[in-house]
């Protein structure tokens, strides 16, 4: 048997569309794998009866054929599904690590990104590595042109998760189909302020480079409280706030001292909108963990 940890991300960051990408310290899966003749997956934990049991249908079953690695696969969620914290990608590059440890397949962690990515077609109908790539390599991941560039970091982070569902499939087709050559402008300067935000490890880069006038205003529309929320949020001390993924969950980066601050004030905003949530004081972290 092989017991991995595989960790919960956020894609796009605002500026980084399809792009950018971070693991986070928490929350995360558990998920055990174990020889078979045929593939079987049980899930178990956070939104587990809305997860497919069926390997053609389930992200890490489709990960386990593509590996040519059968296997009982048991998943422990604790990144809930349709949060926009890479439930199911968690789920995807944990078993692919898993399995090639099992089978010991000597594949690198690039080639596991593509393979998880294979098994995320499964949940939203395309092969992105946006989520995959922190999940396996930890950190902050860039993925552009099939090639994927990753650095460690520590800074804090609030992620706000609200009781309220936004699948992916449902958030792409609300994206705008073209953009005027000013946002194109400003966004590409954002995501390059973030990047250098991430790779000198400061915070007050990496917020302002969360902004974005493409993607998230079409987004936060489907997150009922979202403008409450950021500005809640703003107020206790958060440098820069944008939507986590696809959605609902909201991520912030928080000043030094102040994410306790920042994630009760989002609560409570979600909360004043007669919507519960719950609030992550969390970090940048590594990637997939195992447990041989």
């Amino acid at each position: 048997m092989v017991v991995v940890r595989a960790p919960a991300t956020v894609a796009n960051l605002g500026s980084g569309f399809d792009v950018f990408g971070i693991a986070l310290d928490h929350p995360a899966d558990i998920i055990h794998v174990e020889f078979a003749e045929k593939t079987t997956i049980t899930v178990v934990g956070s939104g587990s009866q809305y997860i497919p049991c069926d390997p053609k249908k389930n992200t890490a079953g489709v990960v386990a054929e593509a590996l040519s690695a059968p296997a009982h696969i048991t998943i422990d969620k604790g990144v809930r599904p349709a949060s926009g914290l890479g439930s199911s990608a968690a789920s995807a590059a944990g078993t692919a690590v898993a399995l090639n440890a099992l089978y010991n397949k000597g594949l690198s962690k690039e080639e596991l990104v593509w393979i998880s990515a294979e098994g995320e077609r499964a949940a939203s109908g395309a092969a992105h590595a946006d989520n995959v790539a922190p999940a396996i390599f930890g950190g902050f991941t860039i993925v552009s042109n099939n090639k994927i560039t990753a650095t460690e970091s520590s800074l804090p982070v609030v992620a706000c998760l609200p009781e309220i569902s936004v699948s992916t499939r449902s958030a792409r087709s609300a994206l705008p189909t073209s953009i005027d050559l000013s946002s194109h402008v400003t966004t590409v300067g954002n995501a390059a302020t973030l990047t250098a935000g991430m790779f000198r490890n400061d915070p007050l880069l990496v917020g302002h480079g969360l902004n974005d006038s493409i993607i998230t205003p079409t987004r936060s529309k489907l997150i009922s409280g979202y403008e409450s929320v950021k500005t809640a949020a703003i107020d206790a001390g958060a440098i820069g706030v944008t939507v986590g993924g696809s959605g609902p969950t909201i991520i912030a980066i928080p000043k030094k001292g102040r994410s306790r601050y920042v994630a009760s004030a989002m609560v409570t905003a979600f909360f004043s909108q007669g919507i519960r949530s719950r609030a992550y004081q969390t970090k940048i972290g590594g990637g997939v963990e195992v447990y041989l």
